[in-house]
């Protein structure tokens, strides 16, 4: 590999990676803050509403851009009109968010009540951070399609940024209110999209200009059609996934309710603590997925199957240490930098970051089965992992020690769904 070529590789990963930490920061500094500058019914509940935009925002959208991403991808390794890929995903996304703003309106009541502490404000607020998600990630999609990486990294850059700058002023000032607080979230995903907006200006370079009268214009409304049925599978692939991985805390939260808030909200910290390797790990799902389609798409499964062993691999090297730190000095961690009330087991602990471990595992299964056309089974999976996590929710145990082996069992379903499929499809692809 020449000097040119690793620059090409690393290069957008650094970049990439640098922005997701930058995001990173600000989500573990926003949970901090709330931790030490509000009363912990109001901490419990802005880790709620944390919790509720990475259900809802990347649970829902997250679709979106990997249908953009890998539709954007194919459709300009063929030549293709990028006008006419742009503009589907740009409609598909709109009616997404259509749909997503019916449903939240209908649980509105419930949510405020159970998960907010009945603050209608915070409710506003994650409107106005799933609104403003549709369009980041649309925007990511059609730029990780590109393989402008530098665009993309631009997003997360200036996400992380405002964040972070917005909710330390906030606190600074004084006398925090958790609505403007949690509009915060909101201006941040704003801004990003600002952002990488002056990257799509130009096509692609092997894009047909958009004036070129071409077969594209017959196969318009076709092409459409079937960008909307993949997205929907993709779309509750992505939901069960942010279901599976983020849906304990709020089950936490609702089932201690005013009680233990402090309980509450000490989970709440121990979980998004153990998941930081699976915000850095985003980075390299966004570039796993066009990698491993051009391999699937000229049957290079020799490739595919390198590809997933490299990476399973490091899933192994970040996942160990994360677990044994978790186990020795977690509980301890999340007094000093969240402000916790209450010490949580070590165990208890421990178990969120195995969950962690798996949850990274099937963000490498997932790419590949998407990329070999399996959307279906990625959906079947996660929609398995959903009841099992349920299921085990409802066990004999404390709400936090239940909803730690939940993550285990509904992650570890998912897992092995996965890993079964796309172990038979790499045989018959092979032998075909």
């Amino acid at each position: 590999m020449t000097a040119a070529n690793l620059r090409e590789r690393v290069g957008p990963a650094v970049l990439m990676g640098a922005g997701l930490v930058v995001v990173g920061i600000a989500g573990y500094v926003f949970l901090a803050l709330a931790g030490h500058a509000f009363s912990t019914a109001d901490a419990a509940a802005l880790a709620s509403f944390y919790l509720i935009v990475s259900i809802v925002g990347p649970g829902v959208f997250v679709g979106l851009e990997q249908e953009t991403s890998r539709s954007t991808s194919a459709w300009l390794a063929r030549d293709r009109r990028f006008g006419i890929v742009a503009r589907h995903a740009a409609l598909v996304g709109a009616a997404l968010l259509a749909v997503v703003a019916v449903a939240l309106l209908l649980i509105g009541p419930l949510l405020t009540d159970k998960a907010l502490s009945g603050q209608w404000g915070l409710f506003a607020a994650i409107f106005v951070a799933v609104s403003a998600a549709a369009a980041m990630y649309l925007v990511r999609g059609l730029l990780g399609g590109m393989q402008r990486f530098g665009g993309y990294a631009a997003t997360l850059t200036v996400e992380g940024l405002v964040r972070l700058l917005l909710c330390v002023t906030v606190v600074v000032l004084g006398n925090p209110d958790a609505t403007w607080y949690a509009i915060t979230f909101g201006v941040g995903t704003v801004l990003a999209v600002a952002a990488g907006l002056p990257w799509l200006r130009h096509p692609h370079a092997g894009a047909v200009p958009d004036t070129v009268d071409t077969v594209d214009t017959i196969d318009d409304a076709a092409s459409l059609r079937a960008m909307a049925r993949r997205l929907v599978l993709m779309v509750a692939a992505a939901f069960g996934f942010q279901l599976v991985a983020n849906l304990a805390p709020i089950v936490v939260t609702a089932k201690l309710g005013a009680a233990d808030t402090a309980t509450a909200a000490a989970f709440a910290s121990a979980f998004v603590l153990v998941r930081i390797p699976v915000l850095l790990f985003a980075a390299v799902q966004a570039m796993l997925l066009p990698a491993l389609t051009k391999a699937a798409t000229v049957g290079d499964f020799a490739t595919v199957r390198a590809t997933l062993g490299k990476f399973l691999a490091a899933v192994a090297v970040i996942g160990t240490p994360t677990v044994l730190l978790a186990l020795l000095i977690g509980p301890e961690a999340v007094e000093l930098l969240f402000g916790a009330k209450v010490r949580l087991p070590s165990g208890v602990v421990g178990l969120l970051a195995i969950g962690t471990v798996l949850v990274l595992t099937t963000q490498v299964l997932m790419p590949a089965l998407l990329a070999l056309g399996k959307h279906r089974i990625v959906t079947m999976a996660w929609a398995l992992g959903t009841v099992v996590l349920v299921g085990a929710l409802t066990l004999p145990f404390s709400p936090t020690a239940a909803a730690a082996w939940a993550q285990i069992a509904g992650c570890g379903a998912v897992v092995l769904t996965m890993a079964l499929s796309l172990s038979r499809t790499l045989h018959a692809a092979e032998k075909a």
